[in-house]
């Protein structure tokens, strides 16, 4: 990872470590930190699993609200990560015949499982107003957040 994500890692953990605040509050502050840091993460939010219902029910986010609060699993790019527990991104929404429309103006989609003792348990969406967003740095630096993540379960 460069430096700039290495950085944003290293203050992710800072917020991570907080036990001052609750977890969701945590989850939020992390939001809010990547959108706030990378131009091009127009929308940032937590889905976590029910696995009793195979259901994505929306945590914390940032951006514009969505619609997409429940999400079953295999439906749209959440909904498959959760049953792949493979990180997807998606150069261009509309080349996916399973994505789930937030927004006209959403071109491009990361989603990013988090793992604890080996179950996933839920997972970062990140959308772009910009097609082609998201780089093999991306998926490096969430899926290393995700480890950090898990740690608050």
């Amino acid at each position: 990872m460069t430096s700039d994500y290495v950085a944003l890692l290293n203050r992710s953990k800072v917020i991570l470590e907080r036990k001052d605040i609750t977890r969701n509050q945590i989850l939020q502050e992390i939001c809010e930190l990547l959108y706030d840091s990378i131009s091009y993460y127009d929308w940032v939010g937590y889905y976590f699993a029910d696995h009793s219902t195979d259901l994505l029910h929306l945590g914390p986010f940032i951006g514009e609200p969505t619609e997409h609060t429940v999400i079953p699993f295999g439906k749209g790019i959440c909904g498959q990560v959760a049953l792949s527990n493979e990180t997807f991104v998606v150069d261009d929404v509309t080349a996916q015949s399973n994505y789930i429309a937030c927004s006209l103006t959403v071109k491009s989609e990361i989603v990013v499982p988090i793992f604890v003792q080996g179950i996933n348990i839920g997972q970062i969406d990140i959308d772009s107003h910009t097609l082609n967003a998201f780089t093999n740095e991306d998926k490096s630096f969430l899926e290393a957040l995700n480890k950090e993540v898990a740690k608050l379960y």
